[in-house]
């Protein structure tokens, strides 16, 4: 059975599956120089090595289980991902992220579109019952786009070595949830 996938634009950005044999430009352009506020916010103590990021890369292309997009700039460069893992297709449950590695490309809508893309293309294109996410306490703008998406609260986890009252807050939306949004229903 052939993959499904996604292939959306947005003026003048793309949304699109990880393409096969560009890790290293994927290195390159998203990791190598990562920018501290983006590891903070992500959570990356350090970056693997090149080697093993494009190993990561190839997997990712092939692996069934998972559903990769990178967000490319109008100049080709790779900026950020979008990202369904952790697939239990029995549950029909997935993991979400999404990160925008270029710090130049902050708060111009990027994050929530391709949030929004990929959160549609879960239950539309998968099928799926469920999404899950985590994001940390000092990410409020994160948190407020996955808020607008129609995730809720489901639980938090203290983080210690992260300073004072630092938290994983993890979050879910439900096939339910997201239909009833689409149909502009009130909940």
């Amino acid at each position: 059975m052939e993959k499904k996938t996604l292939y959306r634009e947005h003026s003048g950005y793309t949304l699109m599956p990880f393409p096969a044999g560009q890790g290293d430009k994927y290195y390159t352009e998203c990791l190598h120089k990562l920018d501290p506020e983006v590891a903070r916010l992500t959570g990356t103590a350090q970056v693997p090595p090149r080697e093993a990021v494009v190993q990561y890369y190839d997997r990712a292309v092939s692996d069934p289980d998972r559903f990769d997009f990178l967000i490319v700039a109008p100049d080709g460069r790779f900026i950020g991902e979008s990202v369904l893992n952790e697939l239990d297709r029995d549950a029909r449950r997935a993991n979400f992220r999404i990160v925008i590695f270029d710090r130049s490309h902050f708060c111009q809508g990027l994050g929530s579109w391709a949030a929004a893309e990929t959160v549609d293309f879960a239950f539309r294109e998968l099928g799926l019952a469920a999404l899950e996410l985590d994001v940390f306490s000092f990410n409020p703008r994160a948190k407020h786009v996955y808020e607008k998406l129609g995730f809720q609260e489901t639980g938090r986890e203290a983080l210690p070595d992260c300073g004072d009252n630092a938290q994983d807050i993890f979050m879910a939306l439900s096939r339910g949830r997201w239909n009833a949004l689409k149909n502009g229903d009130t909940l």
